[in-house]
């Protein structure tokens, strides 16, 4: 092979290098933002341990005097070895470790040094190839651009189509090829050729391996982390997907935080419906906002008068669930096949700004405000769009998470919907034994009144103990607050303050 091919060979590893190092940083942040919760959080201080990590290895480069090609290849295959198998180890060992973030932040720190002396080293392996000012430019040309492809690739292919878990043995695999190559480009042949080959080939089918048993290695990750059986787990793009049984009991699990139990989660969705749409005898049009598991939705449709039911929830992959699985299907009443029901998988913060229907009645069922992207959910902003939407007389119900464990932040959400114009508000709460205590706020331009008849057949809320969910005792009882706007996010605060002293 001439030289030129060999230094555009070299160049081209560039950009698997930095196409591959990028891949893990961001595997690793979805991870723990998908384990650990607050996405911005997590995403920045992984960010912050890998670029720190990189300058690291880039500093340890200048004790390399010699060999620098037989390290250079070692490097790519242990980046190989390492970033490929990330993933699955970060789930496997998250069910249990006391600490998670200590093997999270030193696979971290590991990758980003390796990565971080890959560089130096290919700069000194080619200045004598090229001249200095054309090497600079070209590897940080390709070093940039692999670095796009990276963040366009993952969200858009990797994680929708192939998983966290597969991806990641995936890019293992890329860098080992590169290592491969870059063994018969800058090792004269030999031994020490042949042992590099030899490991290089059987590190790649080691990581092939576990590309096509990925799968597996998730579910006994998973069957470690729930004490119940897992029937089914799926990533999403959005959410990693389990559902639990034991016995009769189905539990739904998003990114490990349960969803409901099939044994309680009527008291649950009596609760979040049936307070404020009883008050409206001449509802219509109902909008479900997440919910995707449609039992909200068979509460709504007890109501005879309510024609239309929209229900707004980002991930397809749920709706699709909840409106084909059997054992869901008989849990949600086949709620979201009904021809009243019409499902939107949309984002709800900007599904507003194409909105034209407006609506007697809207029930905010979203996951607890526990990182800044569902934090916009709660904000005044978010409020103010939902109001707009409502008819004269209309009414808005938002789950509020749990006033005796996060007593702040259930009346921050009260003192976020009166900022956002809501002249009446309304509190409760019940106890929902899979989750103790729970609150809900119902928010009108009107004042409250009991509620004019329950429809038949609820199993928990009757007409006496509907009007006992609006008395609080001193321990839940309102407390000081600030307002929960859009570039404060005090809620997401509130929240991780209050449940991080009770889970610890």
């Amino acid at each position: 092979m001439n030289d030129r091919t060999s230094r555009l060979l070299l160049l081209g590893s560039v950009f698997v290098i930095a196409t591959c190092g990028l891949v893990y940083e961001l595997i690793a942040g979805t991870i723990a933002s998908y384990l650990l919760g607050d996405s911005i959080t997590q995403f920045s201080t992984v960010i912050g341990v890998y670029l720190s990590a990189m300058g690291a290895g880039s500093w340890l480069s200048k004790f390399i005097h010699r060999h620098e090609g037989w390290i250079f290849v070692q490097v790519q295959l242990l980046i190989g070895l390492v970033g490929g198998c990330s993933a699955a180890l970060l789930f496997l060992l998250f069910p249990i470790v006391s600490s998670f973030r200590v093997p999270l932040y030193g696979l971290i720190f590991l990758v980003g040094m390796l990565v971080g002396l890959e560089i130096p080293l290919l700069l000194r392996l080619l200045k004598d190839r090229i001249e200095f000012k054309d090497l600079v430019a070209r590897v940080f040309t390709f070093d940039y651009i692999g670095a796009l492809l990276a963040s366009l690739l993952f969200p858009l292919v990797l994680v929708p189509h192939l998983g966290l878990v597969r991806s990641s043995f995936l890019f293992g695999m890329l860098n080992v090829a590169v290592g491969l190559m870059s063994a018969w480009l800058l090792i004269p042949r030999g031994p020490q050729r042949r042992l590099l080959s030899v490991g290089g080939f059987l590190l790649l089918g080691a990581l092939l391996v576990g590309f096509i048993a990925s799968e597996r290695l998730m579910a006994w990750s998973e069957r470690s982390a729930y004490t119940d059986t897992v029937i089914y787990a799926k990533s999403s793009p959005y959410q990693r997907i389990v559902l639990t049984r034991n016995g009769a009991d189905l539990r739904l699990h998003l990114n490990g935080n349960l969803q409901f139990s099939a044994r309680d989660e009527y008291r649950y969705h009596e609760a979040l419906v049936h307070p404020g749409l009883a008050q409206l005898s001449a509802a219509r049009s109902v909008l479900v906002l997440g919910g995707g598991d449609g039992l909200a939705v068979r509460e709504i449709l007890r109501y005879p008068n309510v024609q239309t039911v929209t229900l707004v929830d980002l991930d397809g992959d749920i709706t699709r669930l909840f409106k084909t699985q059997p054992l869901l299907t008989r849990l949600n009443g086949d709620a979201l096949n009904h021809p009243k029901v019409f499902v939107v998988n949309a984002d709800a913060f900007t599904w507003f700004a194409t909105n034209r229907q407006r609506f007697d009645f809207v029930v905010a069922d979203f996951p607890d405000p526990s990182n800044f992207s569902l934090g916009k959910l709660y904000t005044t902003t978010f409020f103010q769009r939902v109001r707009s939407t409502l008819e004269p007389g209309g009414s808005l119900v938002v789950q509020c998470t749990s006033p005796y464990v996060a007593r702040r932040t259930f009346w921050c959400v009260n003192e976020t919907l009166r900022a956002s114009g809501f002249s009446h508000t309304a509190p409760y709460h019940l106890y929902v034994p899979s989750f103790g205590e729970w609150g809900f706020i119902l928010a009108s331009d009107h004042a409250f009144d009991a509620p004019l008849g329950l429809p038949a057949g609820l199993r928990y809320l009757t007409e006496n103990s509907t009007r006992n969910l609006f008395d609080f005792p001193p321990d839940m009882t309102a407390v000081p607050v600030e307002v929960h706007r859009l570039n404060n996010q005090m809620l997401v605060r509130y929240f991780e303050e209050e449940w991080a002293h009770y889970v610890h």
